[in-house]
């Protein structure tokens, strides 16, 4: 027997009889039509240079359709084998199978046409399988997909990173290593969201690699960038929510061209190493810097009632900057911001005392907040400030709705995130940042301790002033 008839003998004849049977055929249908679906949509994703808007859209496109498509290859064999261990069982398996005859020019050209498809069902396979990996690593599905991370999402997407930086650039380390530990991290946390066993609220829990493996490809901490301005204005509680301004010059410094070391950064581009004991890395008795000899200092901190143990970490950019992609605002913070900007109107009487005091109540769920913080603002001014309800209605309702907008972007009731849960380590104004080491407590054996001198870092041109002259020089008021 020729080896060609020796195929169709033993492998063709076969296949087709077996294969004619419900499971098979619907197998064949679920590739065929998920196969046709997904070539649609990846001409449409071409053409249109998108991705998808929703990130449920990108589901079911690149997750769903793939594993359809899948599934209905599988169910082809397993469907030719339960037909024959059912055939053989009842004793109907037939000794020779229902000829094929290659010298038809329609059978031969059929064959053709499932070997033609076979190939291109393994390249749909191998792109989908792709795409699917691909779109995992997208903001979208981070942020959107999954509802247990509504809230980095809402900080995400108002910071400076949201327009050109992915989570995964952030999130996972460069190669293999880094990829396989983000993948079985997120196994776990799906595990997690299907059986309701998330933490809530999601703490850090310094999984996020070091910034030597992310931020470093972007961000050059060794730059001078010298002295950077802020201005910032606050609201008085009193009727006509009075203005104020404080201007700090900050000493971001850096290395200069003569390899001069100043400012904050310049301060800590050396080794430091430091323990903490606490998840948060909010309360280090111990730090240790590494002098120009090559030899460290250890400065402990007062408070310690007994030697310090734990695990040493390498001081970097994150230790700062902890929250610089998902900063969160404090109350305070979000409604000075909000009323420079113009809403609510400082034109409306205790706009900032009434405001404040709304979103900082507890409420059951963002839609109840919604409609208390609604509610609430009208209810003010309607009953104590009716002149105000007659006139200025169009700013209460607009002052509601940013009210209620910055309560969104901070507040998750349902993930047991409020004002404070996430501290943000730059600077010390409303949380331990800078004074976790820069305490004065954290002493040397040599006598020395780390630095706590204000002016080493910044210098407070105006301490909320009316007008402060600054502003007037730089031609700001």
């Amino acid at each position: 027997m020729t080896p060609q008839g020796g195929f169709r003998e033993n492998w063709v004849r076969p296949l087709l009889f077996l294969g004619n049977n419900p499971i098979s055929l619907i197998g064949g249908a679920l590739t065929t039509a998920s196969a046709l679906i997904l070539i649609g949509f990846w001409v449409v994703d071409v053409v249109a240079r998108s991705g998808p808007a929703s990130p449920y859209v990108g589901i079911v496109i690149d997750l769903c359709l793939p594993g359809l498509f899948v599934l209905g290859l599988v169910l082809i064999p397993i469907g030719i084998w339960l037909r024959r261990r059912r055939l053989k069982a009842a004793s109907q398996l037939p000794s020779e199978y229902p000829k094929v005859d290659f010298g038809n020019p329609a059978f031969r050209h059929g064959v053709d046409f499932v070997v033609v498809a076979t190939f291109i069902n393994f390249v749909i396979v191998g792109t989908a399988s792709y795409r699917g990996v691909a779109y995992m690593d997208t903001p979208n599905f981070c942020g959107q997909a999954c509802h247990v991370m509504q809230p980095e999402w809402a900080a995400y997407n108002v910071s400076q990173h949201h327009t050109h930086v992915a989570c995964t650039e952030c999130h996972i380390a460069a190669g293999a290593a880094g990829f396989v530990d983000a993948k079985v991290n997120g196994t776990k946390q799906l595990s997690q969201v299907v059986f309701n066993s998330y933490p809530r609220p999601i703490m850090p829990d310094n999984r996020v690699p070091a910034a030597a493996k992310t931020c470093l490809h972007c961000h050059n901490p060794q730059r001078n960038i010298g002295d950077k301005l802020l201005v910032s204005a606050s609201y008085g509680d009193d009727e006509k929510n009075s203005i104020t301004h404080s201007l700090v010059l900050v000493h971001v410094g850096g290395r200069d061209m003569q390899g001069r070391l100043s400012g904050i950064h310049g301060a800590h581009l050396g080794r430091v190493e430091y323990i903490a004991t606490d998840t948060t890395n909010r309360t280090i008795p111990w730090v240790a810097k590494e002098n120009p000899d090559g030899s460290m200092t250890e400065y402990l901190s007062s408070d310690a009632k007994a030697p310090v143990q734990g695990q040493k970490r390498l001081m970097d950019c994150l230790d700062c900057h902890n929250r610089t992609a998902h900063s969160f605002d404090t109350p305070e913070e979000a409604i000075n911001r909000a009323m420079a900007a113009g809403s609510p109107d400082a034109a409306l009487p205790f706009a900032h005392k009434e405001g404040l005091a709304l979103i900082k109540e507890t409420y059951a769920s963002q839609s109840d907040a919604e409609s208390k913080i609604t509610s609430g603002l009208e209810d003010f001014y309607r009953t104590q400030h009716p002149e105000a309800w007659s006139q200025q209605r169009a700013k209460i309702d607009q002052a509601a709705k940013t009210l209620v907008a910055i309560y969104r972007a901070n507040v998750f009731p349902s993930m047991k995130i409020t004002w404070g849960t996430h501290p943000n380590n730059l600077g010390h104004n409303d949380y331990p940042g800078c004074f976790r080491c820069h305490d004065g407590s954290h002493n040397a054996k040599n006598g020395n301790s780390i630095n706590n001198d204000c002016s080493v870092c910044h210098n407070l041109l105006a301490v909320d002033e009316a007008n402060p002259k600054q502003l007037a020089d730089l031609g700001l008021q």
